[in-house]
């Protein structure tokens, strides 16, 4: 099992992110670094959820779908985030995003679209507020396995 290292700061940072964007799903990008089997945040950069009826064209299966059940990262705001991990010596290491009132277990399409070297994390929030929040990654079968969410203090977290 993988470790993905994050302080209680930006763990209370994607739970209100989450909460804030409720009822639509929100998401973001983690980045950090990579050593052994840790997985360590340095920041959450919170994105806007740009799923769309663009979006909804790549899966005409899940017309009914909106933000309050998928979410997507514009490719400007991923080229961005990648430019801003580059500048600082870091990678973007996972993707978070919020199930509002479902639990924080990836869907179908979450596996469909995932990426294997990356974390998932996924905040629960019902009625509003955050619930579990929960860590995942592809297997080499490309099925989700959970990760372990270790809680670091900011100054075990090399910028």
């Amino acid at each position: 099992m993988q470790n993905i290292a994050l302080t209680p700061e930006q763990q209370l940072s994607i739970r209100s992110h989450g909460e804030s964007a409720y009822p639509e799903e929100c998401c973001g990008l983690l980045l950090g670094t990579i050593a052994h089997s840790v997985k360590t945040v340095v920041e959450v950069l919170p994105t806007d959820n740009a799923w769309s009826a663009e979006a909804e064209e790549n899966w005409p299966e899940q017309k009914d779908l909106t933000e309050q059940r998928r979410y997507a990262i514009r490719p400007e705001d991923m080229l961005r985030a990648m430019k801003h991990a580059r500048d600082r010596n870091l990678d973007i290491i996972g993707i978070y995003h919020s199930h509002p009132d479902s639990p924080a277990v990836p869907s179908e399409c979450d596996r469909t679209l995932a990426w294997a070297q990356y974390s998932y994390i996924i905040v629960s929030v019902r009625q509003g507020s955050s619930q579990d929040l929960r860590s995942w990654s592809l297997d080499a079968e490309g099925y989700f396995q959970a990760e372990e969410i270790v809680a670091v203090e900011p100054t075990q977290i090399k910028k």
